[in-house]
């Protein structure tokens, strides 16, 4: 078993408060290759993100949502309509499905890297619009706020709190 990946994710916790200290370019380069390594439906790949880190694009990101931490970077993660694998049953789409599997990737490259980070998913998909000029075959899903952790941020009292296995999973029996 991989202990380090378990460590990993049982370390990693959504930060709410970070330094003010910008994320380095090529760290946020390596978290974005991370995501692009994600599997997606029939790697479609319809995900396309918005890398926010100006001054101007922060400030547009805060009318957006108050979730924003006062982050010094975020990565506005959408994915492309028209590009999604669709279920044949049902016409469900993968859309959401594959942006969170990016998003996760992205997130846990960043814990791995020393960088917090938070998934945000309550802000204004219409504010986003129009702040952010998303056309509309791009449907906005998660909004991953990064930066270093500041000196007194710490996990939610919950973070440690899981439901027992036995509640979650259910095994076939033969």
């Amino acid at each position: 078993m991989d202990t380090d990946f378990l460590k990993l994710a049982a370390a990693r916790y959504s930060v709410r408060k970070f330094r003010p200290d910008p994320v380095e370019p090529e760290k946020l380069d390596l978290i974005l290759r991370a995501g692009n390594l994600a599997p997606t439906a029939c790697n479609l790949q319809p995900q396309r993100i918005l890398v926010l880190s100006s001054e101007e694009s922060l400030d547009k990101l805060r009318r957006c949502t108050r979730c924003h931490f006062n982050a010094p970077a975020a990565l506005l993660v959408c994915y492309h309509r028209e590009e999604c694998w669709k279920r044949e049953y049902d016409e469900k789409s993968s859309g959401d499905i594959d942006a969170s599997i990016v998003t996760t990737h992205m997130m846990l490259e960043a814990a791995s890297l020393g960088i917090g980070s938070t998934w945000v998913m309550y802000f204004n998909p219409e504010a986003v619009r129009e702040e952010f000029e998303v056309p509309e075959q791009l449907e906005p899903t998660a909004l991953l706020v990064l930066g270093y952790p500041a000196e007194d941020a710490k996990p939610s009292p919950r973070h440690t709190e899981s439901r027992p296995l036995e509640e979650l999973v259910v095994w076939e029996h033969f």
